[in-house]
């Protein structure tokens, strides 16, 4: 506890049946109120909704009548109700981070059926809440700025979809895929359910408008190595592996695949049931359109000689 003695108001919530039926809210709010005084609680109540208008007003009443200084409410999860209760209290008049939320809904009363049980955890867990809302300080919000681009990880039709809608909002988006080209498996299949519908016509058009959109940076065969900093501020560390393609001069005739006299099996696109060169596009439809060499499975990687896509290649 800290020196200051802290006056604590308690509320806990019947959220109709939700809680009640499970828990003894009653008790739980008498026990706070004789119980938990020397803890600086000095006001302990129960009411049908906590959240609805007359619950919140019960709670700004009670921080100018009784002189509160710190406010826990027993109900539902903070991530439903946190705000509505941390507003309450800054319209009583209290730094709004000076409010406690504590779930009896979700970590008490709809994990038990036995309600002596629930009552008690429900204890136990109101104790918590008091103990540490003595331990909250005021705040301030604090404005940073952020950073607009967004990073798009894996370049599947879920990414491409996310990466369009974002980009036609007027955002910059980066989008990292560690595959030669975006697609994802929706590029493996032919059709989809439950439509029956060509897969490559219905991905085919959104993989254009991606590598063709001017808010997006498409970096292919590439992988996310690190990321720090915070919302709004990250710094992310991207490995871009080489294509050993120069794409400047490269026009995607695909001369330097049929030229290829390689052929090694292709574990990805084709899940090992079919081939592919050593120099290859995944796919017909792939974007970018560039191919890359595999210099596992490359002759002139692996014995100085060959360079055939480099022989055939149409501006040499």
């Amino acid at each position: 506890m800290t020196d200051k003695k802290e006056r604590v108001g308690v509320y806990v919530c019947h959220c109709g049946s939700n809680i009640a039926g499970t828990v003894d809210v009653a008790e739980v709010s008498r026990w706070a109120g004789e119980e938990l005084a020397d803890e600086g609680v000095v006001v302990a109540r129960d009411y049908e909704f906590m959240c609805s208008s007359l619950g919140q007003e019960l709670i700004e009443a009670d921080i100018k009548e009784q002189g509160l200084t710190r406010v826990v409410v027993a109900a539902c999860s903070p991530h439903l109700h946190e705000n509505t209760f941390r507003t309450a209290t800054e319209k009583g008049g209290l730094n709004r981070y000076l409010c406690e939320l504590v779930s009896i809904r979700e970590q008490v009363s709809w994990v038990h059926t036995d309600m002596e049980q629930a009552t008690v955890k429900a204890k136990a867990v109101v104790t918590s809440g008091v103990e540490r809302v003595t331990y909250n300080e005021p705040l301030e919000p604090l404005k940073v700025p952020i950073n607009p681009a967004t990073l798009v990880v894996g370049g599947g039709i879920a990414g491409i979809q996310a990466a369009l809608e974002i980009a036609d909002s007027g955002f910059p988006v980066i989008m990292v895929e560690r595959e030669p080209s975006i697609g994802g498996h929706m590029a493996q299949f032919d059709k989809t359910f439950p439509t029956l519908d060509c897969a490559a016509c219905i991905l085919s058009p959104k993989m254009v408008s991606v590598g063709d959109h001017p808010n997006v940076t498409l970096l292919t065969y590439s992988e996310v190595e690190r990321v720090e900093g915070y919302v709004g501020n990250f710094t992310v560390t991207v490995r871009k592996r080489a294509r050993m393609v120069d794409e400047s001069r490269c026009t995607g005739c695909g001369i330097c695949i049929e030229k290829c006299p390689k052929k090694v099996v292709d574990d990805v696109f084709e899940a090992g049931l079919g081939y592919r060169k050593a120099i290859y596009r995944p796919f017909p439809q792939a974007v970018p359109k560039y191919p890359v060499i595999d210099t596992e499975s490359c002759i002139y990687f692996e014995r100085g000689k060959c360079k055939a896509s480099q022989n055939f290649f149409p501006t040499e």
